[in-house]
């Protein structure tokens, strides 16, 4: 049988990796390559070729990327207007009444707003809470108001009118009108029909103000893309979807390639879920630009609705992932006295100094270099050779600043790194009542799997798994995808006033929409589809919602006996008042895919060894081991590094590890005395 390929394309901010699964027979091939900075495209193109493929022999293309979230963090917008209901257009500037640096008054106290007030367009229109219309939205002010907005020069305009998630009504006349006159035109209540208003424009306008980059890149893809070849995005929560579905909500790719290898990580877990004795792990994608981590429970990483885009809060159902600027290409520096590492990162071009593409400042991967977890002189792929030379020269100014030896200097960023990662770690488990250290640490993407134990052991967790393709996991997470797409939209029903029948219709108007839009996807013809329900429940008053899975809408007494045994394990108590159904979540997805898992095969290597410079036990004589040469047995002690064409493994002195039958590298972590998390609870 002829082969057909699937195959996953995560591009990351340093390198671009490809899984090709070959759905016939079980073949798998999996690569990395540089990204191309500028050009996604031709990356997606390199990256088929590692790996001995063609566009034109790939049946179907699950992409993840990071366009939007590297255009959102480096400001890259195009001209924006924002056209609001009559006395709110300055809901921008006013936002939350908090400062993003408490203690630093020389910084500006909030983000600046998306839209200057010159691109700010107030209608006469009013819709009230209960949706009724107070104002109504006349055809000649739509008409002034589309034509205002052409003469500005805009290209995209956000519309997020008062209470718009109620009733859409002036929402839909408006950009009926300002289609005709603006290339890109994004609604709120299409976009997110949630209450928050500060939150729900913020979310419309930076859909509206990376539009015009997600439309272009897909015009890209369109023109390079072979007949009968399926293409898809990795969605930021958690699924595939359509290039339709991404051109209309583009925040949809937002945190696309690190939801993909949370994804990963969620079938990993399950498939050693009586290994490890736990349906709980964490995850930790350590790549060129960032970590990413997240928490996963029950075989499922955890979804939330209010996140940070870089410095903007928005209100989108995305994977719970915590981001930092802490990735292999992360810049250390000494800022009066203090060693800092990231955000600021070398990325691709030019790179950490150890590339020898001309970078020139101290990051981690030249600590890394330094402390002997890589090797001098290695060949990564076929792309890189790591130089030693270049790597001492960058650290060598922070060592002379600090006084210490290179080495020192090295394992100082090494420190601070594996800081910033466990409080990271710390926002997504004590934050939220999990205690971490009863959850197996993950580890995955280029450079996570040499500091995972490091901060395993300062957070207090036992267990470390690498999973097999640990370099390139978010690829395997595109290539392992299900089509899904999800909804969250406000409700607003108290319970002493709780109407199963309207509750019941808003959840299953949700469900039709999402599954007629999935229906129109390629690919979807006939499938069996999933639906997934959750209830964001509160007590009048509360600003956050607890969230009840598979909620009865239709008994509005078991319902409320669900939410108060969650809020009282989540809180130590519960009362008797009323509460209020705040919002539904919803998702429809297709079928799973068959998990995609290389055949582990071991050949003899030889043994090496080279010095490491370990944060306990100093230098050492440390083994070297080819990943291909481990056969699943016997744990193993401790120091060791264990290697593969494009990732290390580190492991310390008083850890020992073994690999299981699926080729994941488990790792148990000795704790030092005393080592815990401040604030944990059980």
């Amino acid at each position: 049988m002829a082969p057909i390929w699937r195959v996953g394309i995560d591009i990351g901010g340093t390198f671009t990796d490809v899984v090709a699964s070959d759905l016939a027979g079980g073949a798998v091939r999996a690569a990395k390559v540089p990204s191309v900075p500028g050009d996604p495209v031709t990356a997606l193109v390199a990256a088929l070729a590692a790996v001995g493929l063609t566009w034109d022999g790939v049946a179907e293309l699950v992409h993840g990327t990071t366009m939007v979230t590297n255009a959102i963090g480096e400001s890259r917008f195009s001209k924006t207007a924002l056209v609001a209901t009559e006395g709110f257009t300055d809901t921008l500037d006013i936002g939350r009444m908090s400062r993003d640096n408490l203690y630093r008054l020389d910084l500006l106290p909030k983000a600046p707003a998306l839209v200057p007030p010159a691109l700010r367009f107030p209608v006469a229109e009013r819709m009230l809470h209960d949706g009724s219309v107070d104002l109504a939205l006349t055809e000649a002010e739509a008409d002034r108001i589309a034509d205002a907005v052409a003469a500005s020069g805009a290209e995209s305009v956000a519309v997020c009118l008062l209470h718009a998630y109620r009733n859409p009504a002036h929402e839909i006349l408006l950009g009926e009108r300002l289609a005709r006159r603006v290339p890109r035109v994004a609604l709120s209540h299409r976009i997110s029909p949630e209450q928050r208003e500060y939150e729900r424009m913020n979310t419309t306008v930076l859909s509206a103000a990376v539009m015009r980059r997600v439309q272009d890149y897909l015009g890209r893809i369109g023109e390079r893309r072979p007949e009968g070849s399926r293409f898809h995005f990795f969605h930021s929560a958690g699924g595939m979807a359509a290039i339709g579905s991404v051109a209309d909500h583009p925040l949809m790719l937002a945190m696309s390639g690190p939801a993909a290898g949370v994804a990963a990580s969620a079938r990993i877990a399950a498939q050693i879920r009586d290994e490890i004795g736990t349906d709980r792990a964490l995850t930790f994608d350590m790549g060129g630009t960032t970590t990413d981590v997240c928490l996963v429970v029950d075989g499922a990483a955890q979804v939330r609705s209010d996140h940070r885009l870089g410095r903007y809060r928005i209100r989108l159902p995305i994977l719970a992932v915590e981001s930092i600027g802490a990735g292999g290409g992360s810049i250390a520096r000494l800022d009066s006295g203090a060693l800092l590492v990231g955000p600021q990162s070398a990325g691709a071009a030019p790179g950490p100094a150890c590339y020898g593409r001309g970078g020139a400042d101290a990051t981690v991967s030249d600590a890394d270099l330094i402390l002997g977890y890589l090797e001098p002189g290695r060949r990564l792929g076929n792309a890189l050779t790591l130089d030693l030379t270049r790597a001492e020269a960058a650290v060598q100014p922070i060592a002379e600043g600090a006084g210490v030896s290179v080495a020192e200097a090295a394992l100082g960023i090494a420190r601070v790194t594996h800081a910033n990662m466990v409080r990271a770690l710390r926002r997504i488990t004590v934050e939220r009542g999990v205690d971490g250290r009863s959850c197996p640490l993950i580890a995955f993407g280029g450079a996570g799997p040499m500091h995972a134990v490091e901060v395993a052991r300062a957070y207090g967790i036992r267990t470390v798994v690498v999973p097999a393709l640990s370099s390139g996991f978010s690829a395997l997470g595109c290539v392992s995808a299900r089509m899904r797409y999800g909804r969250q939209q406000t409700v607003g029903m108290a319970s002493d006033g709780w109407d199963p029948t309207a509750a019941c219709a808003a959840r299953d108007a949700i469900i039709d929409e999402l599954t007629t839009e999935l229906r129109n996807a390629e690919g979807t013809t006939g499938v069996e589809l999933t639906v997934e329900v959750v209830a964001s429940l509160r007590y009048r008053g509360q600003s956050d919602a607890i969230e009840i899975a598979d909620p009865s809408l239709g008994d509005a007494e078991r319902l409320g006996t669900a939410f108060r045994a969650r809020h009282d394990a989540l809180y130590g108590f519960s009362t008797d008042e009323p509460w209020e159904l705040a919002a539904l979540r919803v998702a429809v997805s297709g079928p799973e895919q068959a998990s995609v898992t290389p055949a582990v095969e071991t050949r003899a290597a030889p043994e090496g060894t080279r010095r490491c410079v370990f944060e306990e036990g100093g230098v050492i004589d440390t083994v070297c081991l080819n990943r291909a040469a481990l056969a699943p047995g016997d744990w193993r002690q401790g120091p060791a590094i264990i290697e593969d064409e494009w990732s290390t493994i580190v492991v310390p002195p008083r850890e020992r590890f073994r690999v299981d039958g699926f080729g994941h590298v488990h790792i148990e972590v000795a704790q030092v005395d005393g080592a815990q998390v401040e604030g944990a609870s059980a």
